[in-house]
């Protein structure tokens, strides 16, 4: 069997992509996007019709330019969610957008929006995972949309202070970048390489995950944003993983044994004690954490950088005059 065979039978494999066509490939139970996949993918001539009917949609609501602007947007990513969705079995992750992640009340009032969009198309909320950045804020909002039945996947996740608030919140999935956890340590040491086996987005996964475990959260843990193979490798059973299509195929391509690296019973022994945090301790646990007050503001401009390239680029679709 491969890697990817064997590591199915322990952990949910989400397919990290925008691209229809690797989701197809791969066959994951669910799949995550954001903004600097759509953005990919809209720019992609096989998906012309889905950007083609976000532009149609957004000409068609009342209202100013900038109205018409975020219309297309959230049409667009439902778009992509619902092409998705009938290819995989599971649940799609659908991104707030990055500008609202200091927000509570905005974020609440986009995540309503987008369910309400994906419930038009027929499409019911428990196929659907609302990603909201791991803010105070974010989670402030996601507990609130969680209580509404609304389910959130919290993203941009790099430190165990975003865990723990996240669990209390009661959310239903977490997103810790093992990856970027990764590029800021090997800036930091002056490295080009970290064995998987002491790689510091690793241990913040295995950390995190044991904690939950051990605490009774029900709040999944999926680990995200890898860099190689080796990562996912010692993340194995681990609740969920999203992955690239490159490091799928690397995956299904490679054998031999995959031993199992989590599991919830292997979660005892001796945990770490159980925290709470109110938002001075929040606040102040992220801020003595360098490596995600830098990685957490980063992810945040990113992601908002490429809002604004997507918006650009459905913007100029939106004011070509149309055909008669």
């Amino acid at each position: 069997m491969s890697l990817l065979d064997q590591l199915r039978a322990m952990t949910v494999v989400v397919a990290d992509t925008g691209d229809i066509e690797s989701i197809a490939r791969y066959k994951p139970r669910d799949t995550t996007t954001n903004p600097s996949l759509l953005y990919k993918a809209a720019k992609m001539p096989q998906y012309e019709r889905i950007v083609q009917g976000a532009v149609e949609f957004a000409r068609s609501v009342d209202g100013d330019r900038k109205a018409r602007l975020e219309a297309c947007m959230d049409k667009l990513a439902v778009g992509f969610g619902k092409e998705i969705l009938q290819i995989v079995p599971g649940r799609v992750s659908t991104e707030v957008d990055a500008r609202l992640s200091f927000d509570v009340e905005a974020t609440v009032a986009k995540a309503r929006r987008l369910i309400e969009m994906y419930a038009e198309e027929g499409v019911g909320r428990e196929r659907i995972l609302i990603k909201v950045a791991s803010t105070w804020e974010g989670v402030r909002a996601a507990e609130r949309l969680e209580k509404e039945g609304i389910h959130c996947n919290l993203t941009l996740l790099f430190s165990y202070a975003q865990a723990v608030a996240c669990a209390e919140a009661g959310v239903t999935l977490i997103s810790p970048f093992v990856g970027r956890i990764l590029d800021w340590h090997l800036k930091d040491r002056g490295v080009k390489a970290i064995p998987a086996t002491e790689d510091p987005g690793v241990e913040s996964v295995q950390r995190i995950y044991r904690y939950y475990k051990a605490h009774g959260y029900k709040t999944e843990v999926m680990g995200a944003s890898f860099r190689n193979i080796g990562e996912i490798v010692e993340l194995a059973g681990c609740d969920l993983l999203t992955i690239s299509p490159d490091l799928l195929k690397e995956l299904q391509d490679a054998d031999g044994k995959l031993d199992r690296k989590l599991s919830p019973d292997a979660a005892d022994g001796q945990p770490e004690p159980k925290i709470s945090l109110d938002e001075k301790t929040f606040r102040w646990m992220l801020n003595e954490d360098a490596m995600a007050t830098e990685k957490l503001a980063d992810g945040i401009r990113r992601f908002a950088a490429d809002i604004v390239s997507l918006e650009k680029l459905v913007s100029k679709l939106i004011d070509q005059p149309v055909a008669v």
